[in-house]
């Protein structure tokens, strides 16, 4: 099959068309270079010239000020679900942790390796259909610091505007929402995401981290674990995921064309909002999961009235050309994740199908 169907993957997802094409046309030879990307030398001028301009795209992008550092890591959002309180959380100490998602309670089962890390605030009771609101968190001045995650991928529920915490270092796990609405990067001591979603292909894990958290590594940890060993050697400790990054360049190049965060931040609420509409306005036939103050953009999660309708939908919209629909396998219904690049049309033919499927089946 050489057409392209629509790909609602939670990720690795779709990427832009003209990244791809770009790709496409320099993978055999990169211009001037009479080499792939995927063979030069990492250490190369060539791949100096790639990651330096990555970086600056994004500083650009997000407007991150100067006191703040860019690494491009290994391990996805799992392996920094370590490397955090590893690196942030002293000794003997705690950190808070707001868990709304799967994702959430991944990341504080794994910090409860390495110290006291406390759930500040969770809506595990609710079945994450919901954020907590301000009043509900129980949050300790003394902490690390506190970690969130702003957009959980499984549930389909988003922070519409981050906790705040006070003096508190502020941490995030923003590897589903991350550029894909306006961020204020000094309301953050460290943000980290998965680039499988928004950013690129699997195998680079982007980190913006401020500098002076470093003060607080301490000095036994393994090299690649140590986050002042990255930024010191500029992300170039080992070899880099040197094509992931070079996609991730075309990326944040393509949002900046599309006019940055702003005019992304438009597009994808108009593109939920055609979904969520069409769920909204079906009678109860499509139930959505999360409730309308914290339903995401990136990931609209849904049920039908039994599994045997949703498994139909399922086969029947994948027969459709619109793929991945099936939610995760830990909570089942439907999710459609529509992440930056994924084309407005690709939601209205959803629409579309949903409005015809439930003729048909209702």
């Amino acid at each position: 099959m050489t057409e392209r169907i629509f790909n609602f993957a939670a990720g690795p997802a779709v990427l832009p068309e003209p990244v791809l094409e770009e790709a496409q046309r320099d993978l055999i030879s990169l211009p001037g270079v009479g080499m792939s990307v995927m063979e030069i030398s990492h250490r190369s001028k060539t791949f100096d010239a790639i990651i330096q301009g990555c970086e600056a795209d994004i500083r650009r992008l997000a407007a991150i000020p100067s006191g703040y550092h860019v690494l491009f890591l290994q391990g996805g959002a799992s392996l920094q679900f370590a490397m955090v309180p590893m690196n942030l959380m002293p000794a003997g100490g705690k950190a808070d942790y707001i868990v709304t998602g799967s994702w959430g309670k991944k990341a504080v089962k794994e910090a409860q390796k390495f110290g006291t890390a406390q759930i500040a605030g969770s809506t595990e009771s609710e079945s994450f259909t919901r954020v907590p609101d301000a009043s509900e968190l129980k949050l300790d001045p003394s902490a690390a610091y506190v970690h969130f995650t702003s957009n959980e991928t499984i549930q389909g529920v988003e922070w519409k505007q981050e906790p705040s915490v006070g003096a508190v270092p502020l941490v995030c796990d923003a590897s589903s929402d991350i550029f894909s609405r306006p961020i204020d990067v000094r309301k953050y001591a460290l943000i980290y995401a998965g680039a499988q979603k928004n950013l690129g292909p699997s195998g680079v894990t982007l980190v913006i981290l401020r500098n002076d958290l470093l003060d607080r590594v301490p000095k036994n940890l393994a090299a690649m674990l140590d986050y002042r060993v990255q930024v010191e050697n500029k992300s170039l400790y080992n070899t880099p995921p040197v094509f992931g990054v070079y996609i991730m360049r075309l990326t944040i190049k393509w949002l900046l064309e599309q006019g940055g965060l702003e005019a992304m931040g438009r597009r994808n609420a108009e593109k939920a909002k055609v979904l969520y509409d069409a769920i909204d306005g079906s009678g109860g036939y499509y139930r959505p999961h999360a409730e309308p103050a914290h339903r995401s953009n990136m990931n609209v999660t849904f049920r039908l009235p039994s599994e045997e309708l949703e498994k139909k939908f399922v086969s029947e919209a994948t027969a459709a050309k619109l793929d991945s629909l099936k939610g995760h396998r830990s909570v089942g219904g439907i999710r459609a994740s529509i992440y930056n690049a994924f084309p407005r049309a690709g939601v209205e033919a959803l629409v579309g199908f949903m409005k015809e499927f439930q003729k048909k089946n209702g």
